[in-house]
């Protein structure tokens, strides 16, 4: 809560800085189509009273902050379980943490490996770097050795950045670049001290000690240091800012290289879309190695003025502990958290009347999910609808979402301001025409530098096109309808080929959640000695008991009812959960491996094709 004065003072500041460019104070760009194309895009129709350019500040996210904290310099800038930070104390703690790190040797184009869940020092740390010109690169603390060592050696880092109880996956490492200094943090670091007791009591005791290591720095003695004053490194906008990586289960991991631009560009219009006013607290719960958590959840809301309430634990269960607790006005998750939210017996009561915008993204949002999840918050008081989006992290994270005023069935929504897409032919620069198929392309501020020191990949993906554009290649599938709204089909690399037909899983999956029985699903295709792959379901049924051959023929011949026969799952097989990846999404990856290890890659189809 704040005081009246403070409101006032809030107030004042609103009337004052309605713009972008007179909110940072800075010089600002606003991006321009080229030629006639803006009175073409079909989208723009939909966008209401959100302008179609948007002007971005020519700075570094550190002087966005900067900003922000001479503006609104006594407003929370983040919660951490009670723990508060004013802009102003955040900006000493930055500045504290950039003395350190220069002192540790890290200067303008060194690279600083960060393996930490949503912690302050993770964000204290995400602006230190950009102040010296330093580029983090943000991995899953969870990574197993031989992954951090991968980590290391595609980064170049010679600093890392971890905590006590992810130590076990530095200690024997040898990446080619020696890693010259591990700083340790402790999650108890910047917790107050009645919860310190309670999270030593409950999990801190239990963190295995950290030996004698000569490259172990520990972070509060760190920040305790007297260091020299360090001034501002001579970088731009146009400078990298951070690295987060392409998911790298079945081979290399790719470094996706990210520039100041890019993060202001996609948080700015992230602010505009959702309608973020001043004030709003966010909570983030997407982990800070995900564009969504670290570009939106954390940098989105600090450019705006707003709280971030850091939650370093990605579960439905906590969730609905912060939103009982805290009452954040923004949530962005996955559609797995939405689906627990609305089962959630912990939010039954709970006044939800404080959410302002929720949105899902990383998967498929069941249209089911949606109408139970916004009917759930319509009984606890709320009126918000649930928006699905698009994005990818090779453009921070969302270019694309619903509008907040319309709503298309099965879409994820139309272009935010100053990115374009369109739908072209695999592998070419040739657009297909309204309605058809093809892969989604996309340009403006938000896409990439390239692949980190892989130019081959970064050729790939990032192509000129004949209306001399840079044209980001998703290797995702979709379309476009004459209205402008785009369609996700399905990613190149899952469709499936069955027989020589394409197989799109989406479509399949989006059928069986259609049916009374399922509560959960997801398909794949599966190795075949006869048609190559075969279409499988594997299926979380709402009765666990009716998990028996009836249920699977009768769920069989409800998919050969309403879709062509090469579409339909050969094979069923229930389960009482699904696996899901580190930030909530359904591993179709897992559930193939798990198959094939079971049954072998020569396991005969079932009858009945």
């Amino acid at each position: 809560m704040c005081t009246i004065r403070e409101l006032i003072g809030l107030l004042r500041i609103e009337s004052q800085l309605s713009t972008p460019e007179r909110w940072f104070g800075v010089r600002s760009t606003r991006i321009q189509y080229r030629g006639s194309m803006t009175d073409t895009l079909p989208w723009l129709q939909w966008y209401g009273k959100i302008p179609k350019n948007l002007s971005y500040p020519e700075s570094t996210l550190y002087e966005v902050l900067l900003d922000t904290s001479k503006q609104l310099p006594d407003a929370i800038a983040w919660d951490f379980f009670d723990t508060t930070a004013t802009y102003k104390r955040f900006l000493e703690l930055i500045d504290t943490c950039a003395n350190a790190l220069a002192h540790l040797g890290l200067k303008k184009g060194d690279r600083l490996l960060v393996a930490l869940p949503t912690t302050p020092q993770a964000a204290i740390t995400f602006y230190a770097a950009n102040k010296l010109g330093a580029i983090p690169a943000f991995v899953h603390p969870l990574s197993t050795a031989p992954e951090m060592e991968q980590y290391l050696n595609i980064s170049g880092a010679r600093i890392a950045l971890t905590a006590d109880m992810f130590y076990d996956r530095f200690k024997d490492i040898k990446p080619k670049q020696p890693l010259e200094t591990l700083i340790v943090a402790r999650i108890s670091d910047y917790l107050p001290f009645p919860k310190k007791i309670a999270f030593w009591v409950a999990k801190g005791r239990a963190i295995a000690k950290v030996p004698e290591d000569s490259r172990v720095r520990w972070w509060t003695k760190l920040m305790a240091g007297e260091h020299p004053q360090i001034e501002r490194a001579d970088t731009t906008t146009k400078d990298p800012a951070a690295i987060l990586f392409s998911g790298g289960t079945t081979g290399t991991p790719k470094g996706i290289l990210l520039s100041n631009r890019n993060f202001i560009a996609q948080g700015w219009q992230a602010i505009e879309w959702g309608e973020v006013y001043r004030g709003l607290s966010v909570l983030a719960v997407l982990p800070v190695f995900h564009g969504f958590g670290l570009g939106v959840c954390l940098n989105a809301a600090f450019m705006r003025g707003g709280k971030s309430i850091i939650v370093p634990m990605f579960s439905a269960k906590v969730v609905a502990d912060f939103l009982r607790k805290k009452r954040p006005n923004v949530l962005v998750g996955v559609p797995t958290m939405y689906a627990a939210l609305a089962e959630s017996k912990a939010l039954v009561g709970v006044d939800l009347s404080c959410l302002h915008s929720t949105f899902s993204g990383a998967d498929r949002l069941p249209r089911p999910v949606k109408e139970k999840f916004e009917a759930f918050v319509s009984k606890q008081g709320g009126r918000v609808k649930l928006l699905e989006g698009y994005g990818l992290t090779e453009a921070v994270t969302a270019v694309m979402a619903m509008p907040l005023e319309h709503y298309r069935e099965g879409s994820i929504g139309v272009p935010f301001p100053d990115m374009l897409a369109k739908i072209c032919k695999p592998e070419t620069h040739e657009e297909v025409p309204t309605g058809e198929e093809g892969e989604i392309c996309l340009s403006g501020p938000d896409v990439m530098l390239g692949y980190l020191d892989n130019e081959e990949e970064t050729k790939k993906a990032l192509q000129i096109h004949e209306d001399g554009r840079t044209w980001l290649h998703t290797g995702d599938l979709g379309k476009m309808d004459a209205d402008g709204f785009f369609y996700f089909v399905e990613r190149l690399k899952r469709m499936i080929k069955s027989s020589g037909f394409a197989v799109f899983p989406a479509q399949v999956e989006a059928v069986l959640y259609t049916h009374p029985l399922v509560a959960q699903v997801c398909v794949t295709g599966v190795p075949d000695p006869s048609q190559v792959e075969r279409v499988k379901a594997f299926v979380v049924l709402k009765d666990k008991s009716q998990a028996n051959p009836e249920t699977e023929n009768a769920l069989i011949e409800y998919c050969r009812s309403k879709l062509i026969k090469w579409s339909c799952p050969r094979e069923i097989e229930f389960r009482d959960s699904l696996p899901e990846t580190r930030i909530g999404k359904i591993d179709w990856k897992q559930l193939v491996k798990e198959h094939t290890e079971k049954y072998g890659s020569e396991a005969l189809a079932k009858d009945g094709s």
